[in-house]
């Protein structure tokens, strides 16, 4: 009787015991969530708007809207888009390899100031674990006021890319390269051109299709098409769908930011007409990748270094000459 005894005091002490494990899993589960909130930014967008996290450990989020569809994504991350619609609740784990500042946000339009809905999370690591150096952006490199007006003087009589040169003109592997192409405006180009004895006697349309063959020759198909991608999910509200300044945002733009700010148009103050050549042909692909990534200063232009890659930067530039000139 006295070991039938102790064998059941035994089995009930290892249930109770698992039983107590089980419930203290559950509870360190929960508290290693961390619940996040979306609001529309005029009323309090992310909150917490900053999270802790260590490089190679899993953060765990519980993400749940408190008025509208919200979005949301990590930049320069492969982590998916997740949507997140009110009274649901999405659970996401992220992991972080490097440590380092990384921005999270809103990729649903949500109103005005919807870019605003901005976050950051923190990842720490040991000793061995630095942060990565970020690369100085081209327009740094260069110098280049991003700020100063670039209107160009020197115009196509049409648009580019949908005539011909004669027969036999090639350009030089010089105005091919990239470094040529990121560093030098359309008009910047045609102007050297016109200098270059191999093509001076070219006729003005011709020496413009060997300008978008410059542009051309620096882009895929498959580039320009995530380019259009990008613009169309994060630009288009204010720029328009076909890029004329006009989007469903554009004149609220225009009303709070006021008018002759940087970064848009100094007759209108709508946002920039990105198919007015006048705004495009003077402008650099390093000048247009750096109001990307830096933003209009005192604009309702968002900076977009936290967000987009590298890549997808120059991919978006790329599709932004598209509303001035044919490249596929």
């Amino acid at each position: 009787m006295k070991a039938e005894k102790l064998a059941r005091l035994l089995l009930i002490t290892l249930v109770v015991g698992l039983l107590g494990a089980v419930a203290a899993a559950r509870r360190l589960e929960r508290r290693e969530y961390i619940e996040l909130h979306g609001q529309m930014a005029e009323t309090g967008g992310w909150t917490p708007d900053v999270i802790n996290a260590q490089a190679g450990k899993p953060l765990r989020l519980r993400i749940a809207s408190d008025d509208v569809m919200h979005g949301f994504a990590v930049g320069h991350s492969d982590q998916p888009v997740v949507d997140i619609a009110p009274g649901e609740v999405a659970d996401i784990t992220l992991k972080f390899d490097q440590p380092g500042e990384y921005t999270f946000y809103c990729t649903r339009w949500c109103g005005l100031n919807h870019w605003r809905m901005r976050g950051t999370i923190q990842v720490t690591g040991d000793d061995e674990l630095a942060p990565l150096p970020a690369e100085q952006p081209l327009f740094l490199k260069l110098g280049l006021d991003i700020d100063a007006p670039h209107q160009a003087r020197l115009l196509p009589p049409a648009r580019p890319g949908q005539g011909s040169v004669p027969a036999g003109v090639e350009l030089g592997a010089g105005y091919l390269s990239r470094d040529y192409y990121q560093t030098q405006s359309p008009e910047q180009v045609f102007t050297d051109l016109r200098a270059d004895s191999d093509y001076a006697e070219l006729p003005e349309p011709a020496v413009w299709e060997l300008v978008a063959q410059v542009w051309s020759s620096n882009t895929t198909l498959e580039g320009i098409e995530r380019g259009e991608g990008l613009y169309r999910q994060n630009c288009s509200a204010c720029h328009g769908e076909n890029g004329q300044g006009d989007g469903v945002y554009a004149g609220e733009v225009s009303a709070q930011f006021g008018q002759s700010m940087s970064g848009m148009d100094h007759t209108t103050g709508m946002p920039t007409d990105f198919t007015d050549a006048e705004n495009i042909f003077g402008a650099s692909p390093a000048l247009l990748q750096g109001k990307i990534i830096r933003g209009g200063m005192g604009t309702g232009m968002p900076y977009w270094g936290p967000i987009f890659t590298d890549d997808q930067t120059w991919d978006l530039v790329s599709y932004l000459y598209t509303f001035t000139m044919q490249l596929w």
